[in-house]
């Protein structure tokens, strides 16, 4: 699927109550339908004040096994790890080991613009290395164990976008980057840093980096959904590193977010320039508005996992829902849990049921579309009477027919409209619009 890492997109406005007291049972029919309609399978896990008020699983942990998700089902949660990430670079800082100022050259010199390139530009998003998992071949090239050196020579060889400060550009190289460097720094491997400054501490038995999946450890395998829930592929996480490779739970991470605005494993000046923005970014936290609230989290995707996370620092609230597998977009998911804990006015989702077309009217938009606007190209073939695409490089994933001509991969907020007899489809994401012709 591509892999556009956006965050909850939750600019509303109105004014609300506060949610000491929620609709448990509006909450509880939420999830149910969502359950019920195959939509999604995870969980939701929210926290006031330290306390956990509401926790819900729906579907499987394992479905080939049939064995369900609860509250100790253990999550991939993709680029919430860099949150992690930035608290462990932070600890540094205060510890005098490094500062914001510090340049990567002080590492890696051999990097482009490593002389210019800080920490903060890092952190932020603003170094302007090129994001190295946008490359088609990069998961064939890195197999098993990835080494130091063959990051930097990948890293190397990618080059820059722009100078460093010029814009804000979502990169996991920063945050794989920012890993390395502390393990330098801490002379260990990152999931030891890990397991020794955040979980050791906040006594989590259940954040940490696994790799190769261990099911005995009660962690969730991904679906996709065609006719029935599909085990997905699982990822090298040696190649996510500090970027995207944790695995942990809702309640884990909502515990690590509270400890972090009260001040457990950061001090106060630190979490401010945390949440000091630019272009919405902080260091490793994105700002989420939502009606006259807002809030500080992260959101995150990996193979089919889709997580999210935000804590509300004025309400001492921190909430958290992770999927690993999701028709319904996961954005929504969260508006609607959202709304129904901060007493919004919240209407249940309807699903209006699958359109079923024909093996002739697939083929129609079967090929490889391109075009020079766009960074991939989209492979579209048809399984049965499912059409499936698959991104340069990325896994493939299925389509739903909503109209003869009008597919959607609703997990990633994806629409294709397919021209046939001009060879064109048009692919519609976040508000951006690309057309894309068949290759002969």
């Amino acid at each position: 699927m591509l892999r556009y890492l956006s965050l909850l997109s939750l600019l509303l406005s109105s004014s609300g109550l506060s949610a000491q007291h929620f609709n448990a049972n509006k909450m509880d029919s939420l999830l149910s339908l969502i359950e019920q309609k195959h939509k999604s399978m995870g969980s939701v896990s929210i926290l006031r004040q330290g306390e956990e008020v509401y926790q819900r699983s729906i579907g499987y942990a394992n479905y080939n096994e049939g064995i369900k998700a609860d509250d100790g089902t253990v999550y991939r949660i993709g680029s919430i790890s860099k949150t992690f990430t930035a608290v462990i670079i932070m600890q540094m800082i205060e510890e005098g080991k490094l500062s914001l100022d510090t340049k990567l050259a002080h590492y890696f010199p051999q990097l482009p613009n490593a002389d210019k390139i800080s920490i903060e530009h890092m952190l932020r998003h603003r170094s302007g290395l090129y994001n190295f998992t946008n490359k088609p071949d990069v998961f064939n090239k890195l197999k098993g164990e990835v080494s130091k050196e063959q990051f930097i020579s990948i890293f190397t060889e990618n080059g820059v976008e722009f100078e460093p400060d010029e814009k804000t550009a979502y990169s996991n190289t920063n945050f794989v980057l920012l890993s390395l460097i502390a393990e330098e720094e801490d002379d260990m491997a990152f999931e030891q840093i890990l397991h020794e400054r955040i979980a050791m501490p906040l006594q989590f038995k259940d954040t940490y980096i696994a790799s190769p999946h261990r099911p005995a450890q009660r962690e969730a395998f991904s679906y996709y959904r065609k006719d029935d829930w599909i085990q997905s592929s699982q990822s090298n996480l040696s190649i996510a590193k500090g970027a995207g490779a944790i695995s942990s739970t809702p309640e884990d991470v909502n515990r690590f977010l509270t400890a972090l605005f009260t001040y457990q494993i950061l001090d106060s000046a630190t979490v401010a320039q945390m949440t000091r923005l630019k272009d919405n970014f902080g260091l490793g936290l994105m700002l989420i508005p939502f009606y006259e609230r807002y809030a500080y989290g992260h959101a995150g995707r990996i193979d089919a996992f889709s997580t999210s996370s935000a804590y509300f620092e004025e309400d001492s609230v921190a909430i958290s829902y992770f999927a690993n597998a999701s028709v319904m977009d996961v954005n929504s998911i969260m508006i609607g849990i959202l709304s129904i804990y901060f007493d919004k006015a919240y209407e249940m989702p309807t699903f209006r049921p699958n359109i079923t077309l024909s093996e002739a009217i697939l083929d129609q938009y079967t090929g490889t579309y391109s075009s020079p606007a766009f960074p991939l190209k989209l492979k579209m073939w048809r399984e049965g009477n499912t059409l499936m695409g698959q991104a340069s490089g990325q896994p493939s994933f299925p389509l739903e027919a909503i109209e003869e001509r009008v597919f959607q991969f609703e997990q990633a907020g994806i629409i294709l409209e397919f021209e046939p007899e001009k060879k064109l489809m048009v692919l519609k994401q976040a508000g951006g619009a690309y057309q894309l012709s068949r290759e002969e």
